[in-house]
Order: C-alpha cells, then structure tokens, then sequence
C-alpha cells in the first residue's frame, strides 16, 4: 500500500510533512508513505532540502495520492514534462490534493464540474480553471478530494486513513498526534469533517 504524496520545489512543508507524519502513524506490513518528487531533492518554501522517498513516475501505481502545494505551483501546471508524468486515475486510485494542489488536478481535468476547495491566495486561480471554491476546509466526491488551509492536512489523512484502513484507525492516527487535553475534541471536530464523504456501508 504506497500512498505518494508530491513534493515539488518551493513546497509547503505544513502540507506535505504533516500529511507524511499522520499517515505513518499506522503501522502495518506494507504500508509505505513517501514524498514523491520531480528530482533527487527539492527544497521548501522556506529553505528546508528534502530527499524525494518515491519518483513521479511512480504515483501511477500508487494506492493513494496526495498533492501538495507550494509557491511554484503555477509554474509546475506549465511544465508540459511534470504534467505529463502525472497519469492519476480516480477510478483505482484515492486522490487528494491540498492549496494549490488543487489547481494542479484542475488542470489535470480530474474536477471538472465538482466543486473544491483550496487555499485563499489559490482560490482565483482555481476559479479561472473553471472550478467552483468552497469555503469549506475539506470536499470528497467519490475518490476525489480536496483541502484548503496548510493545517487542513490532517482532513486528508484522516480521510485517506479511513478509506483504505476504516474510520478507527483515522481517529487513532488523530488522537496520537493531537493536542494533549484536547484531544477528544480535536479528533471530533476532524472526523466530522471528512466523515459526510465516506462511502455508504
């Protein structure tokens, strides 16, 4: 089980490390979780150098995929080779993406007519590709979601946790990484948020 979370130059470091943090909190054979980056190395928004765990080449075949953003995000929907490279597919594949990695699946063609959600200096963007912005941290629609806001992280973990793994082990997740004597409320307040999108059982 490979969940990818991309990773490219000038990311965010709220959006990709505390995905990454979140998601490796469950601990079972097989589940792998990598920063999956264009080159060897990229570098944060705010200098810090990080070692790619996955190539591009390989969210493909992963189970699950994040987005994360970053401020060269519109450069990156213009480079013809990253994009390229990108061949998700909602129909095996979960796909999530955060800020302005939502304007990177807007781009893709992957919304089309379903509304998102994203960061605020990211929202005319988005709503240039033809996208209606909710104001809302976290939006599923089938296997497709979508976050706004650095800490809303959490809202895509949490819901690729509970997709491939169950409810529980989301909430678990939550819990270890949540504030001490707010904990309780914190996992709450998170599950409602993504739980109106989980699939009927």
């Amino acid at each position: 089980m490979h969940i990818a979370i991309l990773t490219f130059q000038g990311f965010n470091e709220l959006d990709s490390l505390i995905a990454l943090g979140i998601l490796n909190r469950v601990r079972r054979p097989g589940w792998r979780v990598t920063l999956c980056c264009p080159e060897p190395t990229v570098t944060s928004m705010n200098g810090v150098v990080v070692h790619a765990g996955s190539a591009l080449s390989e969210a493909a075949s992963a189970s699950a995929v994040i987005v994360g953003s970053g401020m060269k995000t519109r450069e990156i929907v213009q480079d013809a080779p990253i994009m390229s490279a990108l061949r998700l597919d909602p129909a095996r594949q979960l796909i999530g993406a955060q800020c302005s990695g939502t304007l990177v699946l807007a781009k893709l063609g992957m919304l089309g007519a379903v509304p998102a959600c994203t960061d605020l200096t990211t929202k005319p963007w988005v709503q240039e590709a033809g996208v209606d912005v909710l104001d809302q941290p976290f939006f599923a629609a089938g296997n497709v979601a979508t976050a706004g806001g650095c800490l809303s992280s959490q809202h895509l973990a949490a819901w690729i946790i509970a997709r491939l793994e169950g409810m529980e082990a989301a909430a678990s997740a939550l819990h270890y990484v949540a504030p001490v004597g707010e904990k309780d409320d914190y996992v709450s307040r998170a599950m409602k948020n993504i739980a109106p999108y989980m699939p009927a059982r």
